[in-house]
């Protein structure tokens, strides 16, 4: 039977950003105009991360995946001619989420809105920085704390927010199972209303408003009905955490809200029009099931496994939205599934998994404790190491990739199929904020201001509120901050990783890497896998340790966020045999520049280097034509023959047969 009326469609948004808030104000009004009903922003790494165009970590970054917005000026421009009293904002922000709610509030107090009517999402989501993605800064009970007080301030003064957006996206991507990914991301979300709670600056009988404000961000792969099975249980055990450890009576309040981008990763480089059909799918996990639908949507676009998609491109996942809403018949009936034995079953299979996994993590102390013992990241790299292998054993299929690689020539790809960052972007960026600086007056006062309450107890809000208006820069906020909480390097999780299973091909590759380090005089090869720059997606790389180092290298690997010189400096203190670097925001050019001349300046332009990311071919020909001598993307899925590969670079290297 139909519905009496037709549901209204979920918001639909497209994640952009890119170059300077004017090239992003202007795809934003396009996007807008073509029907989107929600804007989503992506913010540059030296953004999220707290730090101004200018700093020495932000050098091949600025504007490379999102936009750069280092101060009110910018917001501003972001959103000139959008009237913010209208817009359903969502900004993928964490660390420096608080900083970037308070130049959006003080721009629509320019604009005359009343900040008690604006309508939008802050990420703000840190446990799932320390795990996946990369973009923290603080320790994690500092972190805590300015998402604790972003809740607060915005229940109090903007109710119709959402200042949280727990985040099991990237869970998924770092190689969560989907029992992990409900587990990990409920743990999360526990963890924050404790600390509300607990804060004390929300009265008892105001708690449900900031349940009913949480809000969440999920990924959805091409398993769609594995994934229809996942919300729903996600749905079930958000209501009964919030109405049994929080005693919300409120159904309405205790409703599980999320929004999703679907994946990303799954997308291939390989045959990428497979990407489409990949996408709709995955749409369908999170849209079928009328008791647990999505409330937004964004898609990514087809091209971007191979770069930074074009605005055609983002019109494409747009109308696929587009048509699956207004053209089909999907929101004219009542819950598909309801009273479907397969999908209980599958359901309560979840809830059952994910119930078991929970009660571990808040056994072993709660989300905190567990990602600052390394447990939960050791538990991701685990899952992800199984998740490859069957990709390479072929136990998962991946059409194009590991089967089914015939393929005509696409007309779809050529050099003009993905969006092109011009290089003047970053140098603008430095410029206007070096004017900015030398055109505000005096912020010293609103600086110490936030020093002393980040160094007390008071709601931070406020006084970063004050800087903005002062025309304090994302990084001298952060800065500040810094000062006073520390920053803090996530475990790695390469020592908690499983052994792989038996390989006849990696028994070779152990071999052979045996037998070069005996030919070359030495105990064991080493490698050095590094992270130049801001790019904090670190799965790659980590399998690539893991994989080597069950090859019989001796891997070091120090995690994300390092500078050039530190990776120089590593290579010289560890005397390693080849250095490999993981670049995957688009800085590659520039980052891995860096690294050569500083490992030829140290005397070692003899030890090979090789570089992994997603890296256009014209990009990784002059790569190689500057001495990288080998460039993987991730059409380079099989770990094992990429650690052959690496094999035969060092003994290249060292001339041997």
């Amino acid at each position: 039977m139909r519905l009496p009326e037709r549901d209204r469609p979920w918001v639909m948004r497209t994640y952009a950003g890119h170059s300077s808030a004017a090239a992003s104000n202007a795809l934003f009004r396009r996007n807008l105009a073509k029907g989107q009903t929600g804007l989503s922003v992506a913010f540059d790494l030296p953004t999220q991360t707290g730090y101004d165009p200018d700093a020495e970590l932000a050098s091949g970054e600025v504007g490379r995946v999102g936009v750069p917005v280092a101060h009110l000026g910018d917001m501003r421009t972001l959103f000139d001619g959008i009237d913010l009293g209208r817009a359903n904002t969502s900004m993928t922000i964490n660390a420096t989420a608080m900083w970037l709610l308070a130049l959006y509030v003080s721009c629509a107090r320019e604009q005359g809105v009343p900040i008690d009517t604006l309508a939008g999402t802050t990420q703000n989501d840190i446990v799932k920085e320390y795990l996946s993605r990369g973009t923290h800064i603080f320790p994690p009970g500092p972190s805590l704390r300015l998402t604790t007080d972003t809740i607060a301030w915005t229940v109090a003064n903007c109710p119709k927010w959402n200042p949280v957006n727990i985040c099991s996206y990237h869970l998924q991507e770092a190689g969560a199972t989907p029992v992990q990914e409900v587990a990990f991301a409920l743990a999360t979300a526990i963890a924050v209303l404790d600390a509300v709670r607990d804060s004390g600056q929300v009265p008892a009988e105001r708690f449900a408003d900031v349940v009913a404000r949480i809000s969440f961000f999920v990924n959805a792969s091409v398993r769609f009905v594995e994934e229809t099975a996942k919300m729903r249980a996600f749905t079930a055990m958000w209501d009964g955490i919030t109405r049994d450890r929080y005693g919300v009576e409120s159904a309405s309040a205790r409703r599980f809200r999320y929004g999703v981008q679907v994946n990303s990763l799954g997308l291939t480089e390989a045959q990428p029009e497979n990407n489409v059909q990949r996408i709709v799918l995955e749409m369908l996990g999170v849209t079928l099931s009328r008791s647990a639908r999505a409330r937004a949507v964004q898609l990514p676009a087809w091209n971007e496994a191979l770069g930074l998609p074009r605005p055609w491109d983002q019109q494409w996942s747009l109308r696929m939205q587009q048509v699956l809403a207004f053209e089909s018949d999907l929101l004219e009936y009542p819950d598909l599934f309801e009273g479907s034995h397969v999908m209980t079953a599958l359901v309560d299979e979840i809830v059952a998994g994910a119930t078991a996994e929970l009660d571990r993590v808040l056994e072993m102390g709660g989300v905190v404790a567990t990602v600052e013992s390394g447990y939960l990241k050791s538990a991701l790299v685990a899952s992800l190491a199984e998740r490859r292998s069957r990709m390479e054993r072929g136990d998962d299929v991946v059409v194009g990739v590991n089967r089914f690689t015939e393929t005509e020539p696409s007309p779809l790809t050529g050099a003009d199929a993905i969006e092109q960052i011009d290089p003047a972007v970053e140098a603008a960026a430095v410029a206007s904020v070096a004017a900015w600086r030398s055109s505000r007056g005096d912020v010293s006062g609103a600086l110490d201001r936030l020093r002393e309450a980040a160094a007390g107890s008071t709601n931070l809000m406020e006084a970063t509120l004050a800087c903005v208006d002062v025309g304090v820069t994302t990084g001298e906020w952060a800065a500040v901050l810094r000062s006073v909480f520390g920053e803090y390097r996530a475990p790695t999780g390469l020592s908690g990783s499983v052994a792989p299973a038996p390989s006849e091909n990696l028994d070779k590759v152990r071999e052979r890497v045996r037998a070069t380090a005996v030919e070359l005089g030495s105990g064991r090869l080493r490698m050095l896998v590094g992270k130049p720059g801001l790019d904090g997606h670190s799965n790659g790389a980590e399998q690539i340790a893991v994989r080597a180092r069950d090859a019989g290298f001796e891997v070091v690997y120090q995690g994300i966020r390092l500078t050039p010189a530190q990776i120089v400096a590593a290579a010289v203190e560890e005397d390693v045999d080849l250095v490999g670097l993981s670049v995957l925001s688009g800085s590659h050019l520039a980052a891995v520049a860096s690294v050569l001349s500083g490992l030829r300046a140290e005397g070692l332009a003899d030890v090979p280097v090789v570089v992994g990311g997603i890296i256009p071919p014209d990009d990784a020909e002059v790569l190689r034509s500057s001495g990288v001598a080998r460039v993987f993307t991730p059409k380079d899925f099989a770990i094992t023959d990429v650690v052959n590969e690496l094999v035969t670079v060092v003994r290249e290297a060292h001339h041997l047969s």
